[in-house]
């Protein structure tokens, strides 16, 4: 293949907002997984996206932004399962599957009710070749001020992730972090709404801390590998599906779990060799 042709999809509008949108959401669920895994809350990434839908709809009907009503919807949701986790004897990730179950079946039952254009299968599975200007900024500005957050206040967040009650002891807002790491998860959710939409977004929410987690053992080595592996396989996924003629959001979601599993393997390779070392 010439180099003309390898560089098609660079001449094409649609695919470069497409690659500027990948970029621009690459960082702050990479950073955001990596705190999700070490929390255990992958669980908790999946329940959002999922909740999130009733907030669109009802932002449709009232003429609000949908981005308004998808963070405000992602909100309840998070508020709801902390505080019904903390106040019953149900267990958090039961708690979970409950509450964000019951708001995507709200939210399909809302669509259906009304007339709209607007195409559900972009909203669930995201339109990153239908990407405007005003989804860059409204992406961009998101994606900016999380990462921001987060490269701020990482030694917090971490403390809170890794041991809460050394963080409260430490002096810690324990209940601000909790709840702030919650609306930075709302936000980051929103901010993917256009790209890759509300069920492929965990994936970016999982797997590139979970590869971090696989590959290195400093934390802040863990943020750059998962950096760098969810804008690598963003824009390979985006660039491979203009060729194989499929949708970029599936795509970028098998780059990731390739990667995972080389990941894996990888670590499992030095895992055994290391044992055969010690036993020798």
């Amino acid at each position: 293949m010439s180099m003309e042709a390898l560089l098609l999809p660079l001449r094409f509008p649609f695919m470069q907002n497409a690659f500027a949108i990948a970029l621009m959401v690459a960082v702050p669920t990479a950073l955001l997984s990596c705190f999700l895994v070490l929390k255990g809350w992958a669980l908790m990434g999946d329940a959002v996206s999922h909740a999130v839908l009733p907030g669109i709809v009802l932002a449709w009907i009232t003429s609000i932004p949908l981005v308004i009503g998808a963070f405000a919807a992602g909100m309840v949701c998070a508020l709801s399962t902390g505080y019904l986790s903390h106040n019953s004897r149900v267990k958090q990730d039961t708690v979970m599957g409950v509450v964000f179950s019951g708001m995507f079946g709200v939210g399909i039952v809302l669509y259906t009710w009304i007339t709209t254009n607007e195409h559900l299968d972009h909203v669930l599975f995201g339109n990153l070749l239908g990407v405007g200007p005003q989804d860059l900024i409204v992406s961009g500005s998101i994606a900016l001020a999380v990462s921001l957050v987060l490269l701020l206040k990482w030694k917090d967040f971490l403390l809170y992730a890794f041991d809460p009650a050394q963080a409260r002891v430490s002096g810690l807002r324990v209940g601000w972090l909790h709840y702030g790491l919650l609306a930075i998860l709302s936000a980051t959710i929103v901010a993917t709404l256009t790209s890759v939409g509300l069920i492929l977004a965990v994936a970016l929410l999982i797997a590139p801390g979970a590869v971090g987690f696989l590959l290195v053992r400093s934390f802040g080595h863990m943020l750059a590998v998962a950096v760098a592996v969810c804008a690598l396989s963003m824009l390979t996924g985006t660039y491979l599906s203009f060729f194989i003629d499929s949708a970029p959001a599936p795509t970028i979601v098998l780059v990731l779990t390739a990667v995972f599993v080389a990941a894996f393997l990888w670590r499992l390779r030095r895992t055994r060799r290391n044992v055969r070392r010690l036993d020798a």
